[in-house]
């Protein structure tokens, strides 16, 4: 655990210095796109279902969450034009490193779920997701880089959440938990950045 804690550490500031200008940039056209904050902060479940708020670029029009679900389908009238390019290429999610840096999140481990989607977890499965930190990227966020799009155009794309798609994404967090390494780590940040599952392997 000290030495992902070291790997996750010189990456994401390493990152964060990095990828300053294009922060700086993505930030200018998002205030320039539409009103509103440059990040959305959100709460989310992190290491022993302790609640913390998660960084990213804001891609939807100011107070989205309550004009509705916390999860999007498809071509939601919410998102911003900026939105959509951020969302398409994962820019987005870079804010992320700062909850790395703050120990909040790793740079891989199963994604930080809002609490009223963790509701639906099996009490075992809470067991062992719950002891890892909350990762960037890992299996599911690869798996399901394109999930608004699987979403689209569903009677019911909340149930449809819940009872098809949460259930394979803890699957796969209950794997991570138990293949994780550095290594794996490595293969999984590849994977995310090549949009590429044969890193795994």
């Amino acid at each position: 655990m000290m030495a992902k804690r070291l790997f996750d550490l010189f990456w994401s500031i390493l990152g964060l210095i990095v990828l300053s200008p294009l922060f700086l940039a993505v930030a200018v056209w998002i205030k320039l796109d539409s009103p509103g904050p440059v990040f959305f902060r959100q709460v989310r479940v992190g290491r022993f279902e302790k609640p913390f708020r998660i960084y990213k670029f804001r891609t939807m029009v100011a107070d989205a969450e309550n004009k509705g679900l916390p999860l999007t389908a498809g071509k939601d009238p919410r998102i911003t034009r900026s939105g959509a390019f951020l969302r398409r290429t994962k820019i987005d999610e870079l804010p992320q490193l700062i909850n790395v840096v703050k120990g909040e999140m790793s740079l891989v481990g199963p994604r930080p779920e809002v609490p009223k989607y963790v509701a639906y977890y099996p009490d075992e499965a809470k067991k062992i997701v719950f002891s890892l930190r909350p990762g960037i990227t890992d299996y599911a966020a690869i798996l399901f880089r394109n999930e608004s799009e699987v979403l689209e155009g569903r009677v019911d794309p909340e149930g449809t959440y819940i009872k098809r798609i949460l259930p394979e994404k803890i699957d796969l967090y209950l794997r991570y938990a138990r293949e994780r390494t550095l290594w794996l780590d490595f293969r999984l940040i590849m994977g995310t950045i090549f949009s590429s599952n044969q890193w795994w392997f």
